[in-house]
């Protein structure tokens, strides 16, 4: 098993995606990259923490590489707007791949330099070593499933999960 970590705006957002891709194993919404020891959804938001709403991967590399869940990872949400995805405004929802190696550093770095030109404007996600990661609180974890009728998750998480299915239907689970 691997480990991976990525901010892309709304952590229900992204459990929602990654958790439908085959390989994945366990995945566990969170905070990174900020100062604040064990913080909570409250700081978090108040935007003083420095941490990003993030998910932790832990996937089967036998099944989907990293170089795919990159792939899902940048065209599941905008790479190119600093500290917001849509309506969501703050340094916690900026775009984020905290690396926990030197290969996924590299491969990271690769596809944004790679990828740079399939954008309209300039990608300005982050690669940054993990320094720290909090599991969110309980009510966080699995949030799109357990609340489908949620304004924010109804209007925001179905288009992403069509996008999904268009771009990336072979790294799909069967179920």
């Amino acid at each position: 098993m691997q480990t991976a970590t990525f901010a892309g705006g709304c952590f229900w957002c992204v459990e929602a995606v990654f958790k439908r891709l085959r390989g994945v194993h366990s995945l566990t919404s969170g905070y990174a990259g900020g100062a604040t020891e064990n913080p909570t959804y409250e700081q978090v938001c108040a935007g003083d923490t420095g941490h990003a709403e993030v998910i932790q991967i832990e996937f089967d590399e036998s099944l989907i590489g990293y170089s795919d869940l990159l792939n899902v990872f940048f065209t599941s949400h905008d790479p190119t707007t600093l500290n917001r995805q849509g309506n969501d405004v703050g340094t916690q929802y900026r775009s984020a791949v905290f690396y926990h190696n030197a290969e996924q550093q590299q491969l990271a770095q690769a596809y944004i330099d790679q990828h740079s030109a399939d954008f309209d404007h300039a990608i300005v996600t982050e690669v940054t070593e993990i320094n720290n990661y909090y599991p969110a609180e309980n009510y966080h974890q699995d949030y799109f499933a357990r609340n489908p009728q949620q304004v924010y998750c109804n209007a925001v998480i179905p288009p992403k999960l069509a996008k999904l299915r268009k771009l990336w239907l072979p790294l799909l689970k069967d179920d």
